[in-house]
């Protein structure tokens, strides 16, 4: 069982920054790829951005290049998502999951919500 917890969200205004973090307690971090998952109101969970066990490779929705960027720390078990030029439509709860590379079971957190004003 992997338990995560993320932190960082809030209000900004639009073109702010907000930074995510997500804990993790799992001594096999790393043999986990880690991504972010966003549901606004009223619509489906939405792919966000997600990376590799060995942080080798990243994956953005079209909508967020250039403007998010994830990044984990193996030794921490934590993953960050940096979130910078934000919009209204950004406004979501931004979930954390992890999904295991060889096992395939996957973990959510409980969300944290990120509202941008316009």
């Amino acid at each position: 069982q992997v338990h995560l917890v993320e932190s960082g969200g809030g209000l900004v205004q639009t073109g702010g920054s907000l930074r995510l973090s997500c804990a993790a307690s799992e001594r096999t971090f790393s043999t986990y790829d880690m991504g972010w998952i966003r549901q606004a109101p009223g619509k489906e969970r939405e792919f966000v951005a997600s990376i590799s066990g060995n942080g080798a490779s990243e994956y953005y929705v079209d909508s967020v290049k250039g403007r998010f960027t994830i990044s984990r720390d193996n030794a921490k078990n934590t993953v960050s998502l940096q979130m910078n030029s934000l919009k209204p439509e950004d406004t979501a709860i931004y979930y954390c999951r992890a999904v295991g590379e060889v096992t395939e079971d996957n973990y959510w957190g409980q969300g944290t919500q990120v509202t941008v004003s316009s």
